[in-house]
């Protein structure tokens, strides 16, 4: 089994749910289809997955192989920030982002506030049912956790899974990535104006639908 499962088909079968295309696998990864593509290929020759109107792990034991080889890879080498957004989606829990990282999501990448490589938190809205699965998960992978945002200097590393907990989650999709919907995202950066008007900006040029009243600013830096 080891032997088929290098780190991107280990990636690939968990990224699957029954019926996703590779398209769908490959946009979930933020990876290029034909990469994702080989490693299906490789997969279905070993009976790993079948391909049959959408793609299939053929047995949760082949998953939980996969999820202990991303970790155990996890665990020499520490995630970078493009992977620590791709991790989450190898749980069996839902979850969207949220804070921070739903501007990030729904600004496609175009804005950033209060970040830097050597001290960077993810913000993960999951249900309060889940917490304690969530913890561990991330534990597996060598990601503290918190419900509020740690100092630098009490970290071992650059990363940290920072969740807020619910009762329910409402989530929507936006270039593969699982994100609290864009009124909340809103709502949000408008109680932090001072830091989000130029994100209220680019949102207004992006969707049509909006009507923001905003203008551009430069952004304070901060810690949210």
């Amino acid at each position: 089994m080891y032997e088929v499962l290098d780190d991107t088909a280990a990636q690939t079968i968990l990224a699957i749910e029954s019926g996703d295309s590779i398209r769908r696998v490959a946009q979930h990864l933020h990876t290029p289809y034909e990469t994702v593509r080989q490693a299906v290929n490789r997969l279905e020759d070993a009976g790993y997955v079948t391909y049959d109107d959408g793609l299939t792990v053929v047995d949760e034991g082949v998953r939980d192989a996969a999820r202990e080889l991303v970790a155990a890879s996890a665990g020499i080498s520490s995630p970078t920030i493009e992977e620590a957004y791709v991790i989450p989606q190898f749980g069996d829990w839902p979850f969207a982002f949220t804070r921070v990282d739903a501007v990030y999501v729904w600004t496609q990448g175009g804005y950033q506030v209060g970040r830097e490589p050597d001290d960077y938190p993810l913000f993960l809205t999951v249900r309060d049912q889940d917490v304690d699965a969530w913890e561990a998960f991330f534990e597996s992978f060598d990601l503290p956790t918190a419900f509020e945002r740690q100092s630098r200097e009490e970290l071992d590393g650059p990363l940290q899974i920072v969740f807020d907990s619910q009762p329910s989650l409402d989530i929507e999709h936006v270039e593969g990535y699982p994100v609290i919907p864009r009124d909340e995202t809103i709502e949000y950066m408008r109680e932090h104006y001072a830091h989000f008007q130029s994100a209220l900006a680019i949102l207004n040029r992006m969707y049509e639908n909006l009507d923001l009243d905003v203008a551009y600013g430069e952004p304070e830096r901060s810690q949210l």
